[in-house]
C-alpha cells in the first residue's frame, strides 16, 4: 500500500492535478467577472455590436486565459533561470521600437512580429519583476545597506524607463519606475537611502519638464487649466468629466450613455472605457468595477505575503503593484486628477499587448500562490556575509 502511494506521488499526472487544485479559483473567477465587465463595455463602445471591439477582446482572453494557467504551473526555479533572458529580451525589443517601431499618435510604441502588433513597453514591466526578484532574493537584509549592491538593480530600473520615454510613452515610464521603486522598498531598502533618492526627484522634475515634447506639455497645460482650449487640448479631459457626471447614481442605461454613443467621448473603447461604463451605470456600477479592481489588488497583497520564499514575494508583490499603478494612473486620468498619460484600464480596455501582458502577470502571480509552500532560494544571514 505504501508502495502504491509512493508511486502515485511521483506521477507526474498526479503533481500537475494538485498544483491544478492549488491555484485560487476565487482569484480566477475575479479576473473572469472583470474581463466579462469589459466584454459588456466594448459591445456597447461598438454601439451594441460584438466588432469590432467585444468579440477580439473575448478571443485575447481566451488566449491570456490559457497562458496563465500554464504560467502558474512552472515552480520558482524556471522561472529564475527564465528571468534574465526576458529581460534582455526586452531591452532589445525597446531598443528596436525605437528604430523601427509603428508610430501612432506621435509615439513609436509598437512593433510588428509575425503579423502581430505587440508593445514591448507592456513585457518589459513584467520582465523587470522577475530579473529584480531573482537579483534581491539572493541578497540578505545587511548586504542592502552596500549600495554597491543597489547599483546593478537601479540600472535595471533606469535602462527601460529612459527607452520608453524615447518613445515617447510617460505613463508606462512612470509605472515601471514605481513597480522598481516598490521592490527596493520591499526587499529591504534603507529609510536614509529612500531619503537620498528623494532629494534629487524636483530637479529631475525640472530637468524632464525641459526635455518633454509639445505634446506632453500641453496635456500638463491642460490638467490644469482644461478650459483654456475646450475644442483642442482639453477636449478629451472635459468630455470625460461630462460623461462622468451625467452618469448619477444608476446611469443613463446600457446602450444609452449620451456622450458616449454620440461619439463626444474620444477614445472610449481604451483610455476612457471607464468613463463610457460610468456613464452607463451610474456611480453604482462604477463603485462595483473598482471594488473588483481592489479585490484584485488585495488578493495580490495576500499571496505575496502568504509566500514563504524571498523570490515569491518579491514578484508577487511587483505584479500587484503593477495591476495598482495601471489602475491608479487610469482611474485618476479620466477623473482629471492627473494629466492625461494614455494608460488603459486592465481587462476592461481594448487592447492586445496589455491584456496579454496582464494575464502572464496574473499567471506570475498564482504561481507564487501554488508554489507558496516552497523554501526555494532562502538564504542563511551567515551565509550571506
Amino acid at each position: 500500500m505504501k508502495f502504491h502511494k509512493r508511486l502515485l506521488r511521483d506521477e507526474p499526472s498526479f503533481r500537475l492535478l494538485s498544483k491544478l487544485w492549488r491555484i485560487s479559483w476565487l482569484y480566477v473567477l475575479l479576473i473572469c467577472t472583470l474581463a466579462g465587465v469589459g466584454y459588456v463595455t466594448l459591445y456597447s463602445a461598438a454601439g451594441g455590436a460584438p466588432y469590432p471591439f467585444a468579440a477580439p477582446q473575448a478571443a485575447r482572453f481566451a488566449v491570456g486565459l490559457v497562458l496563465m494557467i500554464t504560467v502558474a504551473m512552472l515552480p520558482p526555479k524556471i522561472l529564475v533561470r527564465g528571468a534574465w533572458p526576458l529581460y534582455i529580451v526586452s531591452i532589445i525589443l525597446l531598443i528596436a521600437v525605437l528604430h523601427m517601431g509603428h508610430t501612432g499618435k506621435g509615439a513609436e510604441r509598437w512593433l510588428m512580429i509575425g503579423g502581430l502588433q505587440v508593445q514591448p513597453s507592456e513585457y518589459a514591466k513584467v520582465a523587470l519583476v522577475l530579473a529584480l526578484a531573482s537579483w534581491f532574493y539572493r541578497i540578505n537584509y545587511r548586504r542592502m545597506a552596500n549600495p554597491l549592491w543597489l547599483l546593478p538593480p537601479a540600472c535595471m530600473v533606469l535602462l527601460p524607463v529612459i527607452l520608453v520615454l524615447k518613445e515617447p510613452n510617460l505613463g508606462t515610464a512612470t509605472i515601471i519606475g514605481g513597480i522598481g521603486a516598490a521592490l527596493f522598498f520591499a526587499a529591504g531598502m534603507r529609510l536614509w537611502q529612500i531619503i537620498l533618492l528623494l532629494l534629487p526627484v524636483p530637479y529631475l522634475a525640472k530637468f524632464a519638464y525641459t526635455h518633454l515634447h509639445d505634446y506632453q506639455r500641453a496635456r500638463i497645460t491642460t490638467f490644469l487649466n482644461p478650459e483654456s482650449d475646450p475644442l483642442g487640448a482639453g477636449y478629451n479631459i472635459i468630455q470625460s468629466k461630462i460623461a462622468l457626471g451625467s452618469g448619477g447614481m444608476w446611469g443613463q442605461g446600457y446602450l444609452h450613455g449620451s456622450q458616449g454613443q454620440l461619439n463626444f467621448l474620444p477614445e472610449k473603447q481604451t483610455d476612457f472605457i471607464f468613463t463610457m461604463l460610468a456613464e452607463e451605470w451610474g456611480f453604482a456600477g462604477a463603485i462595483t468595477v473598482i471594488g473588483l479592481l481592489l479585490l484584485l489588488i488585495l488578493g495580490g497583497m495576500v499571496m505575496a505575503i502568504r509566500s514563504r520564499n524571498r523570490f515569491g514575494r518579491l514578484v508577487a508583490l511587483g505584479i500587484s503593484m503593477n495591476f495598482f499603478l495601471y489602475c491608479l494612473v487610469n482611474l485618476s486620468m479620466v477623473m482629471g486628477a492627473i494629466p492625461v498619460g494614455g494608460v488603459p484600464l486592465p481587462l476592461v480596455s481594448y487592447g492586445g499587448s496589455a491584456m496579454l501582458n496582464v494575464m502572464l502577470g496574473f499567471g506570475l502571480l498564482l504561481s507564487t500562490w501554488v508554489h507558496r509552500d516552497s523554501r526555494f532560494g532562502e538564504i542563511n544571514e551567515e551565509d550571506a556575509q
